[in-house]
């Protein structure tokens, strides 16, 4: 395995800390974010504080998230405020001789003004200091408690004006988070943005809860449940709750992943015995059984055209990555370098595939170029699990230990960028990062 050329150790603790929630316990919102690996230089830019009219809202804080985002990205390098000249908030206001002297490349000014009783108009715009030119602009009338995901749609316009490359700042993330109480485990299936911020408790069990999955239009999540003592597949609505039973069967329930087109669910069943990939229709129910093997098959997941499915199977003597048709054809293996390579998923552009492959005793996630069949260590941890491509493929949101707790974490697809988000309670594992969110 071929390791990535390392790249200076940037440390930025504490880069954001918050106490917020909406349906969990403020305890469970507690969040430090830190970036511990960066890039050598990123793109200087400077955000300055947007101005606020009528009600008192956190003008400040919009463009704190935005220059968080930007930060956690490992593309970007903030200019220090305290460097600042002037505060402008439009472009007519901007002197650029100014921020040329403190060699910002790129500016951003807004302002937040509200427009009824709880809604505000957001306005921004992102200039080239050099050329002096406005790059973009918007503008959003919305309600208050729109405003974080605002935040996050002006992050991934600037990121992608910059870089070329579309953000993925305004989705979600999905995880279980284990607490121990007085009676025992407790396991809570949480939704929170991106960076972690506004948790949204979705089931609390004290039985195990696993495998959150992301329906590709973002509204649903499939999971495992032990919740009535044998593992069953639930598909459930984030707006109201709702949810459904998809897999009970007799044995080993698991591993759910919805198509591309959200009309089917692969999954993993033991109902006939051996551990195996099954397929539901969601529409008709009709259930169809994709691998036949004396080997443990398992965690499919689906090529982003929608016509085959990765998976980890032992049918080598070791757990390796395989590739079939949609309907178990035409089954072959993707990878031969060590003797443990599981969990895989495929980036959205069809191009990488994540995994955790095992090297030296240890665990690490890491990528296949699909193209040339290369492998990549992405990490130096003792035990990752679970890595999860961001929607534009850029990062990979996984689960890992620190200090024997478990913690989420990100790292770039390249290696170069590296991150942890750490609660201050419970052990957190299983993330799965949403698709593209419709913007507000």
């Amino acid at each position: 395995m071929k390791n990535m050329k390392q790249f200076d150790l940037k440390k930025l603790v504490a880069l954001l800390v918050i106490l917020t929630g909406l349906m969990t316990a403020p305890a469970h919102a507690v969040l430090t974010i830190e970036i511990t690996k960066g890039v050598d230089a990123g793109i200087p830019i400077a955000i300055v504080p947007f101005s606020w009219r009528g009600a008192p809202v956190a003008g400040e804080s919009m463009s704190n998230i935005i220059e968080a985002d930007l930060t956690r990205s490992g593309r970007f390098e903030s200019i220090p405020r305290s460097d600042f000249l002037q505060q402008p908030h439009n472009a007519k206001q901007v002197n650029f001789k100014d921020w040329r002297l403190i060699k910002a490349d790129n500016l951003v000014v807004g302002s937040i003004e509200q427009s009824g009783a709880e809604t505000y108009m957001v306005k921004f715009q992102l200039l080239d200091v050099f050329t002096a030119r406005t790059l973009t602009g918007y503008q959003y009338n919305i309600h208050s408690s729109k405003l974080r995901n605002v935040a996050h749609q002006i992050s991934d316009i600037i990121y992608e004006k910059l870089t070329g490359e579309k953000g993925a700042f305004n989705t979600k993330i999905a995880y279980v988070t284990v607490e121990r109480t007085q009676k025992g485990k407790r396991y809570l299936l949480q939704v929170a943005d991106s960076d972690g911020y506004n948790p949204q408790t979705i089931l609390n069990s004290h039985q195990p809860l696993m495998s959150p999955a992301w329906s590709p239009d973002a509204t649903k999540l499939a999971y495992v449940s032990f919740e009535k003592r044998r593992s069953m597949i639930y598909i459930q609505r984030l707006s109201d709750g709702k949810r459904e039973n998809i897999a009970s069967y007799k044995g080993i329930n698991s591993a759910p992943a919805f198509s591309p087109d959200g009309t089917k669910l692969a999954f993993v069943s033991s109902k006939d015995g051996n551990t195996e990939i099954y397929l539901a229709d969601l529409r008709s129910r009709a259930i169809k059984r994709l691998t036949n093997h004396h080997g443990i098959d398992t965690e499919p997941s689906w090529l982003p055209n929608g016509r085959g499915l990765v998976f980890t199977s032992s049918r080598s003597g070791q757990p390796q990555i395989y590739q079939m048709n949609t309907d178990g054809s035409s089954v072959q293996r993707l990878t031969y370098s060590g003797k443990y390579n599981a969990r895989p998923s495929v980036s959205a552009d069809g191009k990488l595939l994540v995994m955790i492959s095992r090297g030296n005793g240890r665990y690490h996630v890491a990528v296949m170029d699909l193209r040339s069949k290369q492998i990549t260590r992405l990490t130096d941890t003792m035990l990752d699990e679970s890595p999860s491509f961001a929607p534009n493929g850029r990062m990979v949101l996984y689960a890992t230990e620190q200090n024997n707790k478990g913690v989420l974490a990100a790292v770039s697809s390249d290696g170069r960028v590296r991150q942890s988000l750490r609660f201050l309670q419970g052990d957190v594992r299983e993330p799965a990062w949403s698709p593209y969110l419709r913007r507000q």
